[in-house]
């Protein structure tokens, strides 16, 4: 069976600078496994690798989406599966890198999704309900329903809560229950997962960071722009950075607030991807504090076993 590897983790833990270090040393393409990356013109809020940080490396599925269309997990493991095809008939190694943690499951675990057509009547009966009671009410409906998979679904997630509720509306099953029924064939390919952790002070520290330089680097500016070119954001504008930038440029918040908040809620999620990436048995965690080398090392270790 062919080997592909995967670098996940929680965000500003390093995997883009390893993930390009570890292609350089062993003729690999990247795949990017990251839910919002896939989006044209959102570069700076995506923390997206510029050309330069790609160093020559072949980077898939970064930087190809209209940000006002939709995209789901079936999609992604439909493109990624081709792109790992593509690189290992080049005899060069994929390296799939990205946090969000159903991607790398879908392609891991080989979770085959039901494709869904989208029910807007429904969806607009829950975004109705949103506007008058809340999100909160339609967080503890899902998790009446599935709470398997609202235990690493934050209560303000809008896309992923309605997602649970639209496939028990459509399907009669949850989310958990089909992924279940899913599995039932194993994966194609070897995958060797690893996941960076490091001190949980130390990956905080480097996430205010991140959003300060972000903000230096214009993201408020990037978003004022997708707004403008954009009528409608199904999805993309619901991602981390650009829903509490776009707060404040509707004046919901000063922009103390919107740094606070981004900072808090980028926090939250990089705590959700440990733990849900916490949650696979089979993951060989990597020292995020250690150097690049040294974590190199332990991946062509592991690789290079029979």
């Amino acid at each position: 069976m062919q080997k592909v590897i995967v670098i996940c983790g929680p965000t500003a833990s390093g995997k883009t600078g390893l993930s390009i270090k570890v292609a350089q040393q062993m003729q690999g393409e990247v795949i990017s496994c990251d839910s919002m990356q896939i989006y044209k013109h959102m570069n700076i809020g995506t923390a997206k690798p510029t050309k330069e940080e790609m160093q020559d490396i072949k980077h898939h599925l970064i930087d190809f989406v209209e940000p006002s269309k939709r995209y789901s997990v079936a999609d992604f493991r439909k493109d990624a599966l081709k792109a790992i095809e593509s690189t290992l008939k080049q005899n060069k190694v994929p390296i799939i890198v990205g946090g969000t943690g159903l991607y790398v499951n879908c392609l891991t675990q080989n979770i085959q999704y039901p494709t869904l057509e989208t029910d807007l009547e429904y969806r607009k009966l829950l975004e109705e309900k949103v506007e008058k009671e809340g999100l909160q009410v339609l967080y503890e409906e899902a998790k009446k329903i599935d709470e398997e998979a609202m235990q690493t679904i934050s209560n303000n997630d809008q896309k992923r809560i309605m997602r649970v509720l639209e496939i028990y509306h459509q399907t009669g099953k949850t989310k958990t229950e089909l992924e279940i029924e899913s599995r039932r064939e194993p994966p194609m390919y070897e995958y060797i997962v690893f996941a960076i952790n490091m001190d949980r002070e130390k990956l905080y520290e480097r996430i205010n960071k991140r959003v300060d330089i972000m903000l230096e680097q214009g993201l408020i500016e990037e978003v004022k722009n997708l707004l403008e070119m954009y009528k409608e954001f199904p999805t993309s504008m619901q991602g981390l950075g650009y829903k509490e930038v776009a707060s404040y440029l509707n004046g919901e918040l000063t922009k103390e607030e919107m740094i606070e908040k981004l900072k808090m809620e980028t926090r939250r999620y990089a705590k959700r991807q440990l733990t849900w990436f916490r949650k696979d048995p089979n993951i060989i965690w990597l020292d995020g504090l250690k150097s690049p080398e040294e974590n190199i090392k332990i991946i062509l270790e592991h690789y290079q076993e029979k």
